[in-house]
C-alpha cells in the first residue's frame, strides 16, 4: 500500500512538472487519434447519411451488421491491417507498417462502424416525423434532408466524439501495426502496457491518469452534446 501511494505521488509529480516523456507520448496519442477521427468523420458520416436517406434491399441487415461491429476486437482489426500493410500484403510497398500512419489507418477501420452506425441512429431518431412534416409542407427532398441534418447535428457530433474516445484508448491496433516504438509510435495505451510489464509503476500511473482524463473529457463532451440536443427538442 505504501509503495502504491508513493507511486501515485511520483506520477502526479510527473504530470505537474510536465515530464517530457509523459507529455510527448500524450501529445502523439492525441495527434494520431485526432487524425484518425477526422478522416473517419469525413468518410463515414456521409456514408451514414447515405444509408439513412436511401432505400435499398437489405438495408436493415446492413444497419444491423454495422451496429454489430461496434464491439469488434481491436486485435482483430490490428491483424487485418497488419496483413494489409505488411511486406507481403497488398499495400506493403507503401512501407506503412510500424509507423503512425499504420495506427491511423487501423483506428479509422476500428471506429468506422461507430461513426457510421451512430450517425444513422442520430438521423433516424431525429427524423421521426420531421421528414413527413417537411414533405407535407411542400419541401423538396434536398430541403428535407438539410432540415434533418441541421436538427441532428448535436447527435451526429456525439457519434464523432464516441469514435474519438474509442480511438484514443485502444491498444490492440497500436501494438500490432505500430510496434510500440519509443519516440515514434508509442501511445498512451501501449506505453502503459509496456511500463506495467517492466515494473515502471509510477510512469504507468502517470500515463493512465492522463488517459483517464481524456476519457472523462470525451464523456463530459458527449453529455453536453446530448443535453444540448434534448434541450432543443
Amino acid at each position: 500500500m505504501i509503495h502504491l501511494f508513493e507511486a501515485f505521488k511520483i506520477a502526479l509529480g510527473m504530470i505537474v512538472t510536465g515530464d517530457q516523456v509523459v507529455f510527448s507520448i500524450a501529445f502523439r496519442t492525441l495527434l494520431i487519434a485526432s487524425a484518425s477521427t477526422i478522416a473517419a468523420t469525413l468518410l463515414f458520416v456521409p456514408l451514414g447519411c447515405m444509408v439513412h436517406f436511401s432505400n435499398f434491399k437489405g438495408k436493415r441487415i446492413a444497419v444491423g451488421f454495422i451496429q454489430t461491429m461496434y464491439s469488434v476486437p481491436t486485435v482483430f482489426v490490428g491483424m487485418l491491417v497488419f496483413l494489409m500493410v505488411s511486406r507481403s500484403g497488398p499495400f506493403g510497398v507503401m512501407g506503412l507498417l510500424f509507423s503512425p500512419w499504420a495506427i491511423i489507418l487501423g483506428e479509422i477501420v476500428l471506429i468506422a462502424p461507430i461513426i457510421t452506425g451512430l450517425t444513422i441512429s442520430a438521423l433516424r431518431n431525429t427524423g421521426k416525423g420531421l421528414e413527413d412534416t417537411a414533405t407535407s409542407l411542400g419541401a423538396g427532398r434536398g430541403t428535407m434532408i438539410l432540415k434533418v441534418l441541421a436538427e441532428a447535428k448535436y447527435a451526429m457530433l456525439t457519434s464523432v466524439l464516441m469514435g474519438f474516445g474509442r480511438a484514443v484508448s485502444e491498444v490492440g491496433v497500436a501494438i500490432m501495426v505500430g510496434g510500440n516504438i519509443s519516440g515514434y509510435t508509442r501511445t498512451l495505451s501501449t506505453a502503459i502496457a509496456l511500463g506495467v510489464g517492466k515494473g515502471e509503476t509510477a510512469f504507468s500511473i502517470a500515463l493512465g491518469l492522463i488517459l483517464l482524463s481524456l476519457a472523462m473529457v470525451v464523456s463530459i463532451a458527449v453529455n453536453i452534446m446530448q443535453h444540448g440536443y434534448r434541450g432543443r427538442k
